[in-house]
C-alpha cells in the first residue's frame, strides 16, 4: 500500500470510533460469546459474527441488556466476499476495529482410512482458511491507525496431532504458523497478535445440551468438578491480551483446566 493511501486512510480513521469484532460466535455461553460481553463490558461496540442468527443475536440481546452495545452479523467466514462485506460495513457505520477475535472452527473426529478429500477441505476452510481471511481484512484495517490486537483460538490440536483427529490438527497447526508469521510481520508496525491455545473441554453449550446434564457428568467423571475452562475465565485471558504493554506482549498463550495433564 502507498504511503499517501496509508496516510488518507490514517486521517479517515481518525474520526472513527473503535470497536470489537468477534468472527465465530454461537451460543452465549461459548468461547465467542464470553468474548462478545467482556469486550462490551469494556465499553466497546461489538460486532457479533456468526453462522446463525439466532444465536449471535442472544449475544447480542445479552450484551444490550447488561447495558452494552452490539451489532449482529450473519457470516460465512470461509467466503472471501462475505468477510470483506463484514469489514466494509464496520467501515461505513464509521468505525474502526481495535481487536479483532478469529474463533472458528469446530473438531470433528473422522477415521483417517474412512476420510473423504472433502472433509479435509472442509476443515481446513474453517480451521485455516477463514483466520487467513480475516487477519488479511482486520490487518489492512488496523494498520493506518498504527494499533490493534490479533487474536486466534486454537486447540490441542495446534500442537500435536492424535487418532481420529488428523484433519482438524492439520487445519489448527497451519493456523498457528499463520498467526506467527503475521506476529513477525506486522508487530513492528504496532498490531498485536496472538495465537490462544485451548487445551481441554470448555465447559459450553456443545457440553452442556448432550441432555439431561450428560455433559456435566461426562466432564465429571473424566477430569473432576474443576475439570473444564470456563468461557468467562477464557476471555479474561483475551482482554488480557489486548490490555497487554507494547513493551511486553505475548504472542502464544495456552488456556487449560489445573487438572488437565500436559
Amino acid at each position: 500500500m502507498a504511503s499517501s493511501n496509508i496516510e488518507n486512510l490514517t486521517n479517515q480513521y481518525i474520526s472513527m470510533t473503535p470497536c470489537a469484532v468477534v468472527i465465530g460466535v454461537g451460543a452465549v455461553q461459548g468461547i465467542g460469546g464470553a468474548v462478545c460481553l467482556r469486550s462490551a463490558k469494556a465499553g466497546l461496540h461489538v460486532y457479533v459474527a456468526g453462522r446463525t442468527a439466532s444465536k449471535i443475536e442472544q449475544v447480542v440481546a445479552q450484551i444490550i441488556k447488561q447495558g452494552g452495545q452490539a451489532s449482529a452479523y450473519v457470516i460465512d467466514s470461509t467466503k472471501p466476499a462475505e468477510v470483506t462485506a463484514l469489514f466494509q460495513h464496520i467501515a461505513d457505520e464509521q468505525r474502526v476495529p481495535e481487536l479483532v477475535v478469529h474463533n472458528v472452527g469446530g473438531n470433528t473426529p473422522s477415521r483417517f482410512l474412512h476420510t473423504e478429500a472433502s472433509f479435509y477441505e472442509h476443515l481446513w476452510r474453517t480451521t485455516f482458511l477463514a483466520g487467513a481471511l480475516v487477519g488479511q481484512e482486520a490487518v489492512r484495517r488496523m494498520l493506518p491507525q498504527g494499533h490493534g490486537t490479533l487474536i486466534f483460538t486454537g486447540a490441542s490440536a495446534s500442537l500435536r496431532g492424535k487418532p481420529m483427529f488428523a484433519a482438524f490438527a492439520a487445519g489448527k497447526a497451519s493456523l498457528r504458523n499463520f498467526a506467527q508469521s503475521l506476529a513477525r510481520e506486522f508487530a513492528g508496525q504496532g498490531l498485536h497478535v496472538a495465537h490462544v491455545v485451548i487445551d481441554g473441554a470448555v465447559d459450553g453449550d456443545r457440553i452442556n445440551q448432550l441432555g439431561f446434564g450428560v455433559g456435566r457428568v461426562v466432564r465429571t467423571l473424566i477430569k473432576g468438578a474443576s475439570g473444564s475452562l470456563k468461557p468467562e475465565a477464557i476471555a479474561e485471558n483475551y482482554w488480557h491480551l489486548h490490555q497487554q504493554p507494547i513493551e511486553a506482549w505475548t504472542h502464544e498463550l495456552d488456556l487449560r483446566p489445573f487438572k488437565e495433564k500436559f
